[in-house]
């Protein structure tokens, strides 16, 4: 009994794994088969040069690619996301959705897909309270998210990829609304860095699955709030590999203040489908607008409204919200000491700490 039981138990595991090899096969195969929508992203744009014999690193495909009408392609975008699903088209289309981007719907605050009403809804949704843990530590990462870069800069410069940089002064742009008389100095000078700190950077891409809110990375002041108009390129690593100063070129918005440490700031930059970016609490934000002209900037100064020391948030906060995915930026000053424990490429979540003092 206990030998065919033996020999009955080993065919059945035989079998299972046996059956095992063509399940994942097929859902392979099966993957192949997403709608072109789903698998679409801006840099695919670039495939027609590239069959016209065309380098993505040439020049020439860099400025095409940087020229493609990436603005109104998103403001589109943004109404199809908006458009209300009628309620029987609601599951199918947006469980499509889930499936294609590995959407955590355990995680959200509402998990039947038949109560959101469009896209839009369901790349906003909020998460359950308790589905993520805000550390203890001073600073958290503000998204959920994948981190392209963290680091020190170097100077007034600040790494993008590696062995690529753009200018911090580009991209955040003049500080000449902290103190006219001082528009005039090193640009470090100009944001008040101490001697004694250092200033340090951290990067987080959010992909299309993921949990499109961001909140207070820290106990800190919002001062001012400055609105730069721009593109509307991907912010994927495939591109920022060789678009020099992508987010620099891109539409952001970027939030100064303070924090226990002296200067900190948040910039929401925008993306391909990305035609909105919202500030809580900012009515007067209105990013990716057609009258809107790149070059120029628009400011607005917290104080005005709330007070000489502006937006003060705690850490974990609710911030702001994007539609799709896209970058969060932070540029902190900070102790010499602080470590980052975070690595480029890894995958981190809203709350959990970045680093140690």
């Amino acid at each position: 009994m206990c030998k065919a039981s033996a020999r009955s138990s080993g065919g059945v595991q035989r079998s299972r794994k046996w059956l095992s090899v063509p399940r994942l096969s097929i859902k392979r195969r099966f993957g192949q088969l997403r709608p072109p929508f789903l698998r679409f992203r801006s840099w695919q744009l670039l495939k027609p040069l590239v069959k016209g014999g065309l380098h993505p690193t040439t020049r020439v495909s860099r400025a095409v690619y940087t020229r493609a009408p990436t603005r109104l392609l998103s403001r589109l975008w943004g109404l199809l996301n908006e458009v209300s699903l009628p309620p029987w088209l609601r599951r199918p289309l947006l469980s499509l959705y889930v499936w294609a981007f590995s959407v955590n719907m355990q995680e959200a605050e509402e998990e039947d897909l038949n109560r959101y009403r469009n896209l839009g809804e369901l790349f906003r949704r909020p998460l359950k309270s308790t589905a993520r843990a805000i550390s203890a530590q001073y600073l958290v990462s503000a998204c959920d998210g994948r981190v392209l870069h963290c680091g020190r800069t170097r100077g007034s410069q600040i790494e993008q990829v590696k062995g690529i940089t753009y200018s911090l002064e580009n991209f955040l742009g003049p500080q000449g609304w902290q103190d006219p008389e001082n528009a005039g100095l090193p640009f470090l000078q100009q944001l008040g860095i101490s001697p004694s700190n250092r200033l340090y950077h951290h990067v987080v891409y959010l992909a299309p699955g993921d949990y499109h809110r961001f909140h207070s990375p820290t106990d800190w002041s919002i001062q001012h709030r400055r609105h730069f108009p721009g593109s509307l390129l991907s912010v994927s690593p495939h591109i920022a590999r060789w678009v020099p100063g992508l987010f620099c070129q891109n539409e952001r918005v970027v939030l100064c203040g303070q924090w226990q440490f002296g200067f900190f700031s948040l910039t929401a930059v925008g993306a391909t489908n990305v035609g909105s970016i919202r500030i809580y609490g900012d009515s007067e934000l209105h990013t990716n607008h057609s009258r809107h002209v790149k070059g120029k900037y628009h400011d607005r100064i917290y104080a005005k409204q709330h007070g000489p020391t502006g937006l003060v948030l705690a850490k974990g906060d609710p911030l702001g919200e994007f539609n799709f995915g896209s970058t969060i930026v932070l540029v902190f000053e900070g102790p010499r000491d602080f470590k980052f424990h975070v690595k480029d490429g890894g995958r981190i979540f809203m709350g959990e700490a970045l680093g140690l003092f």
